[in-house]
């Protein structure tokens, strides 16, 4: 398999997500809800944990944990825009950190800091770097996770409200063809 034709069927998954989620059989709500959760997850830099802490909160919350797997995989999408995004999370970190918290040592400027493989597993290193990311992160996490529950639980409620019009529409069609006599015209 060629690499464009690779890149074309991973494409093709990405984009029959959205297609997948609204076929998956459950309550609107449940399915919005793992939708939100995965939209969440997807904002967060808790990189290799966010499918499995999906998984874990939309059982908690009782949602539907497929639809959460599915969004937190469709948030991948962004992964070229992955260094912006952690630039935008980790200053929003830091204002809010440096004016609500007593975070002195957090460094302002990402682009001085060099750190070293041994560096990046301290939790000091994580204290300062890794949570005025994950901080920042909530900012953008809970907006985008509101607006794709309210998309999804939209799309949803309208693909109920069309199934019930079809049934209706069949179950009219077919009490008229077991007594015509009750829609013949004289």
């Amino acid at each position: 398999m060629k690499l464009s034709d690779w890149g074309r069927k991973v494409l093709g998954e990405f984009k029959a997500m959205p297609g997948k989620i609204i076929a998956l059989k459950d309550k609107p709500h449940a399915i919005a809800g793992g939708v939100a959760i995965g939209m969440f997850m997807g904002f967060t830099p808790l990189f290799g944990l966010k499918t499995v802490l999906s998984l874990g909160l939309a059982y908690v919350l009782r949602v539907n944990p497929i639809a959460a797997v599915i969004a937190v995989s469709l948030h991948d999408i962004v992964t070229p825009l992955w260094p912006v995004l952690l630039k935008v999370e980790y200053d929003i970190g830091v204002f809010v950190l440096s004016h609500f918290g007593n975070f002195h040592n957090i460094p302002t400027k990402t682009h001085g800091l060099h750190l070293k493989l041994g560096q990046m597993l301290e939790w000091t290193t994580f204290l300062n770097v890794g949570l005025p990311l994950l901080v920042g992160s909530l900012f953008l996490a809970a907006p985008a996770a509101a607006i794709s529950y309210g998309i999804t639980l939209g799309l949803l409620e309208r693909r109920v409200r069309r199934e019930r019009e079809r049934e209706a529409q069949k179950k009219l069609e077919t009490e008229s063809d077991k007594d015509p006599e009750v829609f013949r015209e004289d």
